[in-house]
């Protein structure tokens, strides 16, 4: 009499691809924002007081029309530069680490993370457009929507490069936030948010041609106003997409080696 022996096959865990563990980490780190919108609301404080101190230094009835768009990109630029924040957290707290020893794509940990904020940036235009509208803000819908997409292109980068500067400060949290307030708001004032520097002095209209978010506000400008096929929006896409091939080249490299 023989027995046969019958052996189970391995289990093996189902094989996921970058698309798959991108949503992933999407989601991971979505989840905190729809818990807690009021982080959201928070980092538009700084925006709506220069929005109401700025604005009626403006000369012109249409003022706002210049001046929202730059708040909006303002609002981006605040939101997404100190996003990397979140991940220093992570870092002190240990679950950086289980994520890093987790079956998922190491590119994905900062690809998913930097497509995230594009949810809070689409919120915080939602609501700057709707407190300016009743006074005298005019809105051209389909210009702000491709506006929305140069800036969700912007927002990847720039929140990519966030997650990378948090990498690159473990253990130094000064570190993030000296280098991330030290370019903040050099870049702010030389892209022109508050006030236009056509007028300003040469060296000043120069730096601010090596901003790419001059290219980005600019962009804005005229696309919130219904000018959409012009070489201006075009610059703004050209750097806007620059912005986030870089920053996803530089936050994927970092993240390997982290």
């Amino acid at each position: 009499m023989t027995t046969t022996l019958h052996t189970a096959a391995p289990h093996t865990a189902p094989r996921t691809n970058l698309v798959t563990d991108t949503l992933t980490v999407f989601t991971r780190e979505l989840r905190p924002v729809l818990r807690d919108p009021f982080s959201v609301i928070f980092t538009m404080v700084q925006p709506l007081f220069f929005l109401a101190l700025f604005a009626p230094l403006l000369p012109g009835d249409t003022s706002l029309q210049w001046f929202v768009p730059g708040i909006v990109v303002m609002s981006c630029l605040f939101g997404t530069s100190s996003t990397g924040s979140n991940l220093l957290y992570e870092m002190q707290t240990g679950s950086h680490e289980r994520m890093l020893v987790s079956p998922l794509r190491r590119p994905a940990l900062i690809i998913g993370r930097a497509v995230k904020e594009i949810v809070p940036m689409i919120a915080q235009t939602v609501l700057l457009v709707i407190v300016t509208i009743p006074f005298g803000f005019t809105l051209n819908v389909a210009g702000a929507a491709i506006g929305l997409v140069i800036l969700a292109i912007f927002c990847v980068g720039l929140g990519a490069l966030s997650y990378t500067l948090a990498l690159a400060s473990k253990d130094q949290e000064w570190m993030f936030w000296g280098v991330q307030q030290t370019l903040l708001f050099p870049l702010l004032l030389l892209a022109g948010m508050m006030l236009p520097i056509d007028n300003g002095p040469a060296w000043l209209q120069t730096m601010a041609k090596f901003n790419p978010l001059t290219y980005v506000v600019d962009a804005e400008r005229q696309l919130f106003n219904g000018t959409i096929a012009s070489g201006t929006v075009l610059a703004g896409l050209v750097a806007a997409i620059a912005m986030a091939v870089v920053g996803l080249l530089v936050g994927t490299r970092a993240m390997r080696k982290a």
